[in-house]
């Protein structure tokens, strides 16, 4: 059973930084894509950031590229995010979301869609 706990959100001021994690089980990490997306308020769920390649190549949505990063561990089946300068408009809850490469739903990118197994979701709120 695929699981994914995201946490790490929190209340930030402008500038400041968070780290988000997601614990995965019951799947191969190194055999799935996996990203973060974020929704706001009153907004669609959109990308941010996903290893798409079981070399680890990346993609970031150019709002947080030189910001954010995205990185996984395998030997402790996570995956993080490290937010720096964040800006109040990165205000949102963050869900972490997960696919397998062998899945003919996945087109080899970052978009919600595409993913099939997601997290709860952490909130991230950036105010001063």
């Amino acid at each position: 059973q695929v699981q994914l706990v995201e946490s790490g959100g929190g209340l930030v001021q402008p500038g400041g930084s968070l780290r988000l994690s997601c614990a995965t089980s019951g799947f191969t990490l190194r055999h799935h894509a996996i990203g973060w997306f974020r929704q706001a308020p009153g907004k669609g769920r959109e990308e941010v950031s996903c290893i798409i390649s079981s070399d680890d190549n990346t993609y970031y949505t150019d709002s947080v590229k030189g910001r954010f990063t995205i990185s996984r561990d395998y030997a402790k089946n996570t995956v993080y995010l490290q937010m720096n300068s964040l800006r109040p408009e990165d205000t949102a809850v963050y869900y972490c979301a997960t696919v397998s490469f062998l899945n003919r739903s996945w087109h080899g990118g970052c978009q919600p869609y595409e993913y099939e197994y997601w997290g709860q979701g952490t909130q991230v709120t950036v105010s001063s």
